[in-house]
């Protein structure tokens, strides 16, 4: 992801979650952390369908999010992305990845057990937007 993606990653952002984050947010992010990755998904014409960012500490890559543009859902763009994560986590010498996901986000839940996620707890109270529940998931890489 580059700077120069952020208006539509924002856009996807505002569509994907109660509670966006905000353009200074993702600018911290891609500028002044150096444990940060993120990428984009691209269509064929160059339009930014999906992103992913995450964290790489020590040996844990942690997906902070991941959005699919509403048009490209279920086309893979999702998978494309975790597989990407795996990429720069096993890159920098990662053994395991995790995220959080909301109780009431069946899809994505889905969509992580079926690429190797499995549940190891809740974080209760979790989003502060309605103060549900996160499952807490991790994959191991090796």
């Amino acid at each position: 992801m580059r700077v120069r993606d952020l208006d539509a990653v924002l856009a996807i952002e505002r569509v994907s979650f109660p509670t966006p984050w905000s353009r200074y947010a993702y600018l911290s992010e891609l500028l002044e952390n150096d444990q940060a990755h993120y990428v984009v998904a691209r269509t064929s014409d160059g339009k930014v369908a999906g992103y992913l960012g995450m964290w790489m500490i020590v040996d844990e890559g942690h997906i902070t999010t991941i959005a699919v543009h509403p048009a490209y859902r279920g086309r893979g763009v999702g998978r494309q992305l975790l597989a990407a994560a795996e990429i720069i986590a096993r890159a920098h010498g990662g053994a395991r990845l995790t995220l959080e996901v909301r109780v009431s986000n069946y899809i994505a839940h889905g969509l992580y057990q079926k690429f190797g996620y499995v549940d190891v707890g809740i974080r209760p109270g979790y989003y502060r937007d309605n103060n549900e529940d996160a499952i807490i998931m991790w994959k191991e890489l090796y």
